[in-house]
């Protein structure tokens, strides 16, 4: 009777347990045909691509706005949209159907769209832009876009007549671009007003025992601007204290050494410090400002500038920096700064519009009112995508006309979209000079080379014949990036 009873209870337990491992093995392919399901709607691909390339670690920080969901099996909706290929895998993004206002447009860094009827632009990214890799040969209707926001350093040929004439569309850091992006390194005027990391001169006056009256802090050394002889000559005049690379004489706190720590609040507690910076530009270009002249505004910190020619256009008042161009020589510009250091009333006008909230400078203001992009702002379009929209808000523009039986409007780059001089060194004593000019002078040998790669690359956009042979001799000729 035992045996029987303790059969009966081990079958009830193998019946149980079985109907538990029915129920789990139900439920979990239950979850993973939800699973299934969710990924497959949310796929916004095409072509049967499922994997997405990674973007560059560059663009970490813009937040691409949600494109429409697009369905593989309603390909044919693909016909009812322009194509924008990104020829730069800038965006890393493999499909999205991006609203722009009133309009969509289709991007994508898939080059088999190339000879897509619905292809219109191509987008390129200039630091990238290569003679060895281009969308040729052209077609009539295919608009080409440049998105560059860096140095001429990073791409000479993009910087002469004959190639930023070959685009049809521009965002670079000129006012003459099609979507400028002067003030890509300035959040907004509030931050321009803020006194938040200002130090009172009473305090600047007190820690000048013990801090240099100039701080220099670079680590991109002997760049086109050839701004570390100036510097270095700048030295032999004035105490600075550097914290960079180059020409380092002061160290920063360990957790600052990063260049990535050069916007952290312990940074820039640091640099507030400082009566003055040598905001020196690695190139000088029109129009090309970055964050070593906007940062020091912030603080509170006085900058001794050097750079952009047209930087006057910029001031936030007509007194608000020191223009390194005004100065015949770095003996000069150090004795000048010596006169306000040891001046308050003197110093004082130079951060005057700061104290006040006073920013007099309308071409300023009107920029940063009109642009239609935002910096660090999660609110707002980042320039990536203001400049995508701009492409295909045109190229609907001419697509609307010759629905109208109208000609389409032929919109091109002109040279004043990016332009820089050739770079140039400065002769002061050869005792304080570097003992290798080659990288400073190097410079002017890739401006030179870049000018000849720019013509063939021109040529060769055209189909003049012979040039094909040229650009592929100009693998061989080594050009300084």
């Amino acid at each position: 009777m035992v045996r029987i009873q303790r059969r009966k209870l081990l079958a009830s337990c193998l019946c149980i347990t079985a109907t538990v491992f029915l129920l789990v093995t139900l439920q979990v392919m239950v979850e993973l045909g939800k699973f299934e399901r969710k990924e497959f709607k949310s796929s916004s691909l095409q072509d049967g691509h499922t994997k997405m390339e990674e973007a560059p670690t560059h663009l970490n920080s813009f937040l691409k706005k949600e494109g429409l969901t697009f369905h593989r099996k309603r390909k044919w909706e693909l016909d009812s949209y322009p194509i924008m290929l990104w020829w730069s895998p800038l965006t890393g993004e493999s499909g999205r159907l991006g609203q722009c206002g009133a309009d969509a447009c289709f991007f994508t860094i898939n080059r088999t769209y190339l000879r897509h009827h619905m292809t219109k632009a191509f987008l390129f990214y200039g630091t990238d832009f290569n003679i060895d890799s281009l969308p040729l040969p052209r077609k009539a209707h295919h608009g080409w876009a440049l998105f560059h926001e860096e140095s001429p350093k990073n791409n000479y040929k993009l910087f002469h007549k004959p190639v930023i004439t070959l685009f049809n569309y521009t965002a670079t850091f000129s006012r003459h671009s099609h979507l400028p992006l002067t003030t890509q390194y300035l959040e907004s005027i509030e931050v321009l007003k803020s006194l938040r990391y200002l130090v009172p001169l009473q305090s600047k006056n007190k820690l000048r025992k013990r801090l240099a009256p100039l701080v220099y802090v670079q680590s991109d050394c002997d760049p086109p601007s050839d701004r570390d002889s100036y510097v270095r000559e700048l030295m032999a005049y004035i105490e600075v204290d550097s914290y960079g690379e180059c020409l380092r004489n002061k160290d920063l706190p360990q957790q600052l050494k990063n260049p990535a720590s050069m916007d952290a609040d312990d940074f820039y507690r640091i640099i507030a410090q400082y009566k003055f910076i040598l905001a020196f530009e690695n190139a000088v270009c029109d129009d090309y400002i970055t964050e070593k002249f906007w940062r020091p505004l912030k603080l509170g910190v006085v900058p001794v500038y050097y750079g952009s020619p047209s930087i006057t256009d910029w001031l936030p008042s007509n007194k608000s920096a020191i223009l390194v161009s005004e100065f015949s020589h770095p003996r000069e510009l150090a004795s000048y700064i010596r006169r306000l250091d040891s001046d308050d009333r003197l110093y004082e006008a130079y951060v005057e519009w700061k104290l006040k909230g006073e920013i007099s400078n309308q071409r300023l203001l009107t920029a940063l009112r009109e642009r239609k992009w935002g910096v660090q702002d999660v609110n707002q379009d980042n320039y990536i995508d203001a400049f995508e929209c701009m492409v295909c808000t045109k190229v609907w523009d001419n697509i609307r006309l010759q629905e109208k039986g109208l000609p389409p409007k032929r919109w091109k780059a002109e040279d004043t979209h990016l332009s820089c001089p050739k770079p140039t060194v400065f002769a002061f004593s050869p005792l304080r000079a570097p003992p290798l000019r080659s990288l400073r002078e190097m410079w002017i040998s890739s401006f030179e080379q870049s000018k000849k790669e720019a013509q063939a690359l021109s040529l060769l956009v055209f189909g003049k014949p012979g040039v094909l042979q040229l650009s592929m001799n100009m693998k061989y000729i080594r050009t300084w990036k």
